[in-house]
């Protein structure tokens, strides 16, 4: 099992990267949480992974941080009919603390926006881990200490809107991060969406 690797980040996509290793570059597929995270081309980085065996291929998924990789872990061996890559779509349509505190309030709306996901995936997400004994205890329990920032909760109000209205996980994601790096934190959901959506107009 490869479970991390140390290297040099020589090409990155906001769906993958590839990290040269001793002269070996090896294609991890990543969710946009850890795109967000990753050094600038020909820096050193040190990602996790998780090494998923098919019949056909031996494919590599990674996550710049810990919580990212547990909770793939968690979606793809104990909730049926998730594979990795939706695994990787809940990741990059949702925070880690955000999906923890979807998945104890029940609020499959919020999941069932999650591009790829649809109603019965999120209701069966919600079904099966509050299933699993401790899980969603343990996170309700977290949740006091590690809730999501008011930023960050408008951050994802705006990109699941936006995803809504029909636009790529990918650009909305994109576009909500740039605004609120270039227009500073303080904007709610709906202006967040409303200066996104002429950026997404504009081509920019």
């Amino acid at each position: 099992m490869i479970t991390f690797l140390h290297g040099r980040l020589t090409h990155a996509l906001p769906t993958q990267a590839t990290i040269e290793v001793n002269g070996v570059g090896y294609e991890v597929f990543i969710p946009l949480s850890s795109y967000d995270k990753l050094p600038a081309i020909g820096q050193s980085i040190e990602i996790l992974t998780h090494l998923h065996v098919r019949e056909d291929a031996h494919v590599l998924y990674g996550f710049m941080t810990a919580p990212e990789r547990d909770l793939f872990r968690l979606l793809v061996n104990h909730v049926s009919g998730i594979g990795p890559k939706l695994a990787l779509a809940v990741l990059s349509g949702m925070s880690v603390n955000n999906f923890k505190t979807a998945v104890v309030n029940n609020d499959v709306a919020s999941l069932s926006k999650i591009s790829g996901l649809g109603k019965k995936t999120a209701e069966r997400i919600v079904l099966e881990l509050k299933d699993k004994v401790g899980v969603a205890a343990a996170w309700e329990a977290a949740s006091a200490t590690h809730a999501p920032t008011p930023e960050e909760e408008q951050a994802n109000e705006a990109v699941l809107a936006l995803i809504a209205l029909g636009y790529k996980q990918v650009d909305a994601h994109k576009a909500v991060r740039d605004l609120q790096e270039k227009e500073g934190a303080g904007k709610t959901a709906e202006e967040l969406v409303k200066l996104a959506l002429k950026r997404l107009a504009a081509g920019r």
